[in-house]
């Protein structure tokens, strides 16, 4: 009998079913959007403390500089003591403040190149002041102190006594000291040289004078003691106000790859570093590399979360009736995919045992026992003719090792079924 025209049909195919596999157009947005707003306010809030702190961070032994490597405390000190503190980046300014009443410090003479040692020390040579090198290593000492040798052993940075007759370093006692460790050989030594501040028999504080007599070099193998953090330590602040403001003047030198001077002279300019031994690395900030250090750990520690499951394996209900051949072909596909025959071969062998293990009066709890199941097997296929299921491979059948290839796997398959109808029909 036909429907009525304008009713609704009596059948009609229903609609696809909803599952879990069909996520809908904003799931992903979902899912994002946590991790998206955490980066988001990381990024934002990192912004504003950079734009915080660029007014107050210059770099480190810098004077205008108030974080904690800084050398802010120390050049508010001299002033406050009438010394004038001129802070320069250019080799220019540098040659031109020096003299008889000025006390250049050099943050970072390995960064200079030769060509700029070599004008650096002709003009400390004829200026008669006193110049402060932090830190020197080989290259430097040859130009600006030959009559010095860097100790191949750094020493530990930490408070020691002076260990000399220096009158700065004996009215400020202990103080933070260590890093590059001097010597000046005795030959070398002219009246007046002073090692202070011994570590393992070597200097770490070298006063070296002029053979004029005019002035004098002072050699710091560590910076530590002009960091405003540390500055407060020990006789850390009386020993930079006597070694820095022992003049009226003081250019304070940052050494800077902009200076045009950096360039001069070829090779010596731009491979400067590279010839010294300076290595990329090592031409990099402390903190970009612990940022790098940071960033590796948090990308480890993202993909152990990612790769690896914690806990175990949910076991849910499909969220749809299918067809017990559809689950059981989706399955295979998932097996043939991740290459699993010897997982597939386990499963086929464990429900082949499990389905005979009655059928020849043997208990569910030794199903999986070849020597229980074997026999028994072996008693019930006894006298019977079995062209499909040999005799002799029962133990590799049901207890072999996985196969080699997937037409292994399916005759495998094959020889199970076979060898359940044979136990059925015997």
């Amino acid at each position: 009998m036909s429907a009525p025209t304008g009713s609704r049909p009596a059948t009609s195919a229903p609609s696809a079913p909803s599952t879990s596999l069909s996520a809908p157009p904003g799931a992903f947005w979902k899912r994002a959007r946590r991790p998206l707003l955490a980066l988001l306010v990381l990024t934002v809030g990192a912004v504003a403390l950079a734009t915080a702190r660029s007014g107050e961070h210059h770099g480190r032994l810098d004077p205008r500089s108030a974080a904690p490597e800084g050398s802010r405390a120390v050049a508010e000190l001299l002033k406050d003591r009438g010394v004038g503190v001129t802070v320069v980046t250019a080799l220019d300014a540098a040659v031109a403040g020096a003299g008889p009443t000025t006390t250049l410090l050099v943050t970072a003479p390995d960064l200079l190149t030769a060509s700029q040692r070599d004008r650096l020390r002709n003009s400390v040579a004829d200026s008669a002041g006193r110049t402060v090198l932090i830190a020197p290593g080989t290259p430097a000492l040859r130009a600006l102190a030959p009559g010095a040798r860097v100790s191949s052993t750094p020493a530990e940075v930490t408070p020691r006594d002076p260990g000399c007759d220096l009158p700065a370093a004996r009215a400020a006692g202990s103080a933070l000291s260590g890093g590059v460790r001097y010597d000046a050989p005795a030959g070398s030594r002219s009246p007046g040289t002073a090692a202070c501040y011994p570590a393992d028999g070597l200097p770490t504080l070298l006063v070296l004078p002029s053979p004029e007599g005019r002035g004098d070099t002072v050699l710091a193998g560590s910076p530590d003691f002009l960091h405003n953090r540390r500055l407060a330590d020990e006789g850390n602040a009386s020993l930079a106000l006597q070694l820095l403001g022992s003049r009226p003047h003081l250019v304070w030198y940052l050494p800077s790859f902009s200076d045009p001077t950096a360039t001069d002279g070829g090779a010596d300019g731009g491979d400067a570093a590279a010839a010294d031994g300076e290595s990329f690395v090592g031409l990099l900030p402390s903190g970009w590399l612990w940022a790098a250090f940071q960033l590796a750990v948090a990308a480890l520690l993202a993909a152990l979360w990612r790769g690896r499951r914690l806990g175990p394996l949910v076991v849910e209900d499909l969220p749809v009736v299918i067809r017990a051949s559809e689950a059981t072909e989706g399955l295979a596909r998932l097996y043939r995919r991740g290459d699993a025959r010897a997982r597939a071969a386990v499963s086929l062998r464990t429900a082949a045992r499990r389905r005979i293990a009655p059928l020849v009066g043997v208990s569910p709890r030794d199903a999986h026992s070849p020597d229980v199941l074997l026999p028994a097997l072996s008693a019930r296929l006894a006298g019977s003719v079995r062209p499909s299921v040999p005799a002799d491979p029962l133990p590799g059948l049901l207890f072999g090792p996985p196969p080699p290839d997937d037409d292994a796997l399916v005759r495998l398959a094959d020889q199970l079924d076979a060898l359940e109808r044979e136990v059925r029909t015997s």
